[in-house]
């Protein structure tokens, strides 16, 4: 559809711009012999059936874009297509003069309408050209901004692309960690490891449940960190505590789903399945200004020697965060001989 038709507001402009021009038109007329009465009579209900004619450069414009078509055939089709409509013009102007005729006091006579058809014709084939030229600019705005849009499109697809290959990515390192857990217990825990099938179950099935979104708030988020650990807890034991600090406004902050079950993950592997006599994850959340800050600290063994390998579960979330808000977030590690910090700071949307 006309872009111009298209919206109510916009013909009411382009009619008002036709009204300008005759008057305009009529004032030169004045300047040769009629009086304001009779150029407003014969000049009005003509341009505005004429802007009317002029919208069909829209559709030349599109039959002869200025990026395929070369400098001549624009030109024949423009100057073809403003002779054409100007003609138009003329018959409509000599229709409208029949009429008048039958009010002599209204508007010019055929006599004077007839010096100035010359004048009416040249002015119609202007009016034209200056609507093709328009029109270009106006197919020139809508290629750029559906270009603009198919960009945006693109780097959306492409980022849900990223994300759907790093979450491929995360899923069967989570799931080789956890099978590996529960063969370690059926030797030792069959019980135990029994409700660590179980435990397992529930968690996969709640993680389905958020797959499909790009976020959730931070309170399902933690929940499912909850989860995680009631399955490492069956294998570890007391040897495995937590310490949660969580601002109670923070939790509705919307976050990339499995975002923290990685990074709680290598605390466990990395850090309490290392010592003999186990130790305490803490888990800090804070919201301020806008951000969320979350830091996931666990403790290490000292003797352990320091490894060049970047762990999968890291790499994991810092893509992730890259992918969904770029510069914003950032995720920062700090390696201590007995304890290892991550710090995570991304900004906080709720759905207020």
């Amino acid at each position: 559809m006309h872009p111009i038709l298209a919206r109510a507001e916009r013909l009411a402009s382009y009619l008002a711009a036709w009204l300008v021009v005759a008057v305009l038109l009529a004032a030169v007329l004045t300047r040769q012999g009629l009086t304001w009465p009779e150029a407003l009579a014969l000049l009005l209900p003509i341009c505005l059936v004429y802007a009317f004619v002029c919208l069909s450069a829209w559709y030349v414009c599109r039959a002869t874009p200025l990026t395929t078509s070369g400098v001549m055939r624009v030109l024949a089709s423009s100057g073809l297509a403003a002779v054409v409509a100007s003609g138009l013009w003329i018959g409509l102007a000599r229709a409208w003069m029949s009429v008048l005729g039958t009010w002599p006091a209204i508007g010019p006579t055929a006599g004077q309408y007839g010096d100035h058809e010359p004048l009416l014709f040249a002015a119609g084939v202007l009016l034209f050209l200056l609507a093709l030229t328009v029109h270009y600019l106006l197919l020139a705005f809508e290629f750029a901004r559906e270009a603009e849009r198919r960009q945006l499109q693109l780097e959306v697809l492409a980022r849900e692309a990223e994300l759907r290959a790093l979450r491929a990515q995360l899923d069967p390192h989570f799931l080789y960690n956890s099978l590996n857990s529960i063969s370690a217990l059926t030797a030792v825990d069959p019980a135990g490891a029994r409700r660590m099938c179980v435990l397992l179950a529930d968690f996969l099935r709640d993680t389905l449940s958020v797959s499909s979104r790009d976020q959730i708030p931070l309170a399902e988020e933690l929940a499912l960190t909850d989860r995680f650990l009631g399955i490492e807890q069956v294998r570890f034991g007391e040897r495995l505590q937590v310490e949660r600090h969580v601002d109670a406004a923070a939790a509705r902050c919307r976050v990339p789903p499995l975002l923290l079950q990685p990074l709680v993950e290598n605390a466990v592997t990395h850090g309490i399945a290392g010592l003999l006599e186990g130790g305490v994850i803490r888990l800090d959340v804070a919201r301020q200004q806008g951000r969320l800050s979350i830091a996931i600290e666990n403790p290490r063994d000292a003797d352990t020697p320091a490894t060049t390998r970047r762990g999968v579960g890291l790499d994991n979330v810092r893509q992730r965060l890259t992918a969904m808000f770029g510069g914003d977030a950032r995720l920062e590690t700090r390696a201590d001989p007995e304890r290892f910090r991550v710090e995570l700071a991304l900004p906080c949307f709720t759905d207020e």
